[in-house]
């Protein structure tokens, strides 16, 4: 019965009465599904986080509770979720900044505009874990101030926030202008030397594995640079450096930058990390040569990122097509082709070509209809869900490729009724067809009955608006939780039965 009453929750064709039913019986579980109807009355709404306070939380953002509505010594979570939108009132924050409980304050800590009586608190804080949090989300000013924090923890959130200025990113990364930083997470615990071990037994440490300390605080600075080297604001004079370094970590942290000069994206091109290379591969700042270069990596990854590479020469491209399994996916090269590319490609002799091109869902319709009557089994299976297909010719898809192509013809939002329950029925079955068509638009009662057989399209299938309601309200008795709450959120489902099943709660 509970997993009825989850589904109904979310049900579009609950009244009003029967939504003010459920609130008075609501758990958490069911108060999730209220939480999200876009039908929710104000008042619903307040009468369900006095009913469950864990849903204030939920209501807050979901722009149901307003300022207007909330008690921060009620709801201090809730309150904490209109902080964090900026849309709180000051005073609570100077009231959670006392907050007995560290995981508030730290959740305050990450909020924007906050009174700067407030954030000196915050930053005085005795957990450094709450001053490590205002340090990530903090002002340019606040950030300098903590970047010369003794605990190096702070130091290490510091160096991943966008606004410190770069001058205090460049002394994390290089040390100088700062005091050495006095203690680290390792060393407030443990008696240093320290190496924390990687299968450690202890259920209630939260040390990282491999975290050490020896007086340097040294797995905390190499984190640290590590966030410094990865955000865009550190001045790219401070990072270039490191494209030589013995940690992999630290060379791997630069390969994603956009202000690396050319000649220390080609040192990372032969980095002996295929990660490097890979992330360094999908980077828009490398120039043709680097790309042409990458083309020909050992690592299938590295040639894969390429591909999504927004300015790879459609030469490259294509090469890396015929050598490299992409996946059914449009690329970005391919979304911005010109007309006369499209055109070109689209001719191409080679089928792992054309099936880039069949790939987008704005194609001309001469171009379209052509690659519809492709020889190859992979370009119409990339073109089958393309709009604008007619009957006819997803029908000859099927019958020249089978079931090659019959899940994506399923999956084509104009394939008629009639089509999708022949493909049902086609011999050899194909279960993923099942799935498509039990949540196709176009889908009949009897279609999505057929559906209901296959263990993985049936949840979907007792979702679907146009299920029989006899059909539906038999569902409320299935042996997969899923497929309850799924028949029950159905609006199909019969306001006789939705009624009967809240009355008897």
């Amino acid at each position: 019965m509970h997993h009825i009453l989850c589904g109904l929750a979310a049900n579009p064709a609950l009244s009003s009465e029967l939504v003010d039913r459920l609130i008075s019986i609501a758990d958490d579980d069911i108060a999730a599904g209220l939480s999200c109807r876009a039908d929710l009355s104000r008042a619903q709404a307040v009468a369900l986080a006095e009913r469950v306070d864990e849903s204030a939380v939920q209501l807050a953002y979901e722009g149901r509770l307003t300022a207007a509505d909330i008690d921060p010594s009620a709801w201090p979570d809730a309150a904490l979720a209109l902080l964090d939108q900026g849309v709180g009132r000051p005073e609570w924050a100077r009231l959670l900044v006392a907050d007995p409980v560290r995981e508030r304050r730290e959740k305050l800590a990450a909020c924007r505009g906050l009174p700067s009586d407030v954030v000196d608190t915050l930053a005085a804080d005795p957990d450094v874990r709450v001053v490590a949090e205002l340090a990530l989300w903090t002002t340019p000013d606040v950030a300098a101030r903590l970047a010369a924090h003794p605990h190096a923890e702070v130091r290490r959130a510091v160096a991943s926030n966008e606004a410190t200025p770069p001058a205090a990113l460049a002394a994390l990364v290089t040390g100088e202008g700062l005091p050495a930083a006095r203690r680290c997470l390792v060393c407030d615990r443990e008696e240093t030397p320290f190496v924390h071990d990687r299968q450690c037994p202890r259920p209630d440490c939260d040390l990282l594995p491999g975290a050490s300390c020896d007086g340097s605080h040294q797995s905390t600075v190499h984190v640290m640079r590590e966030a410094a080297l990865r955000n865009p604001a550190t001045p790219v004079e401070a990072v270039v450096g490191f494209v030589d370094h013995p940690s992999m970590q630290l060379r791997w942290a630069l390969a994603a930058r956009q202000d690396l000069p050319q000649q220390a994206c080609a040192r990372l091109a032969s980095d002996p990390t295929p990660g490097t290379r890979a992330d360094l591969a999908e980077n828009p700042a490398i120039d043709d040569a680097l790309i042409r270069a990458l083309a020909g990596d050992r690592d299938p990854d590295v040639r894969r990122r390429l591909a999504h590479h927004p300015r790879v020469p459609l030469d490259v491209l294509t090469h890396l097509a015929r050598t490299t399994k992409i996946g059914a996916t449009l690329l970005p090269r391919i979304a911005a082709s010109s007309p006369t590319e499209v055109e070109e490609l689209a001719t191409s002799p080679d089928p792992a070509t054309r099936m880039l091109v069949a790939q987008r869902r704005d194609l001309p319709p001469e171009i379209r209809d052509r690659l519809a009557d492709d020889p190859d089994a992979k370009v119409v299976k990339a073109l089958a869900p393309h709009p604008g297909l007619t009957e006819a010719q997803l029908r000859t898809m099927v019958d020249r490729h089978g079931v090659r192509v019959l899940a994506k013809v399923a999956a084509n939002p104009d394939a008629p009724p009639a089509l999708l329950e022949d493909l049902l029925r086609h011999e050899p079955a194909v279960q993923k067809v099942f799935r498509e068509v039990a949540r196709h638009r176009g889908a009949t009662a009897s279609a999505l009955v057929a559906c209901l057989a296959d263990k993985r399209a049936r949840p979907a299938a007792a979702g679907h608006p146009a299920l029989p309601p006899p059909v539906i309200a038999e569902l409320l008795a299935d042996t997969d939780w899923q497929v309850v709450e799924a028949a029950a959120a159905n609006p199909s489902l019969p306001l006789a039965v939705i009624s009967d099943l809240v009355g008897r709660q």
